[in-house]
């Protein structure tokens, strides 16, 4: 694309919109869930350009963003945290998985795909749905329903969990867990755990990545159970460099004041990204998915977010 198709794009006045709102998010005055809410909004006025890979910018925006939060990630806090909370994770997944398997049964419902909502959920929405997917080689009408009502599910957890924190009293801390633990995608809990607070994001965002580290063994076992291909699994990269980020803090402590702004740009970027998933979902994609997964994506959701908050209040 040359500069005077740039140009002349830039001249249609829905283009416009979409550039200036999506700069907007920037801002300080925009929250993640009003992000969010503007993308919809935008997508569902048709003012989205639909010639732009926004998904492709999306994954990688959000790659570099949660990469660049480890900057802000004391080392000695996450391992603490993830240690602490070892138990939950696994637990937490373990119980999803099995829960997803029996109500995909009950209701009689694509066990692909239901396999693929209970990954979304059990580990960390999208990229785990979109790991597991090529290895049970699931079909794209099959991962794009599951990952239609994750997108959902995320939005609502946007507004939702805040309010039930601040209504519960809960510490950041214990928050950061619940999020971490509760909520499908990656995005969407640091979304959350942002709108509460910088401890609750830190811990959090800690919490979350330990746990998306069970994409690999669970996309291994699902490949062998479904009978897939265990070779093709997409699994994310940011993973390992959000870790080496935490190193490199730990390690360099003198260049602070970096890793500070490092860590200030990276929140206001994932805003942006929840802008972008937001100019993603649209009322028809809501429509196309039906009622049974929405129905058994809620039910797992409703399940571990329940036991969870169980399990920190009273049991932790």
């Amino acid at each position: 694309m040359n500069f005077s198709s740039i140009v002349s794009q830039l001249k249609q006045p829905h283009r416009l919109v979409f550039i200036c709102a999506a700069l907007l998010c920037l801002a300080p005055v925009i929250s993640s869930p009003m992000a969010l809410v503007l993308g919809f909004t935008l997508a569902s006025l048709g003012w989205v350009p639909n010639d732009w890979n926004i998904a492709a910018l999306t994954k990688k925006l959000l790659s570099y963003s949660i990469i660049g939060l480890g900057f802000g990630i004391n080392f000695n806090a996450a391992i603490e945290a993830s240690s602490h909370n070892l138990g939950l994770i696994v637990g937490s997944i373990i119980f999803t998985l099995i829960l997803g398997f029996m109500v995909t049964r009950a209701l009689k419902f694509d066990p692909i795909t239901g396999h693929l909502i209970a990954s979304g959920t059990a580990i960390c929405g999208g990229s785990a749905i979109a790991a597991v997917s090529p290895a049970i080689n699931a079909k794209p009408d099959q991962t794009a329903t599951a990952l239609a009502c994750v997108f959902v599910l995320n939005s609502v957890a946007l507004f939702l969990f805040p309010a039930l924190g601040h209504l519960l009293n809960m510490s950041q801390y214990d928050f950061g867990v619940w999020t971490a633990i509760a909520i499908h995608d990656t995005s969407s809990v640091v979304g959350a755990a942002s709108a509460y607070g910088d401890e609750a994001l830190k811990t959090a965002t800690t919490i979350k990545l330990a746990r998306a580290l069970w994409i690999i063994p669970i996309a291994l076992v699902s490949a062998l159970i479904f009978g897939g291909d265990k070779r093709k699994l997409n699994l994310p990269y940011f993973i390992g460099f959000y870790c080496l980020a935490i190193a490199i803090a730990h390690w360099l402590p003198q260049f602070q004041p970096l890793y500070d702004t490092l860590f200030m740009v990276s929140k206001r970027t994932l805003v942006l990204c929840l802008f972008l998933i937001g100019a993603g979902i649209t009322v028809q994609k809501m429509r196309a998915s039906g009622p049974k997964p929405l129905l058994l994506g809620v039910v797992l959701w409703a399940a571990i977010g329940a036991t969870s908050l169980g399990y920190i209040l009273y049991f932790q």
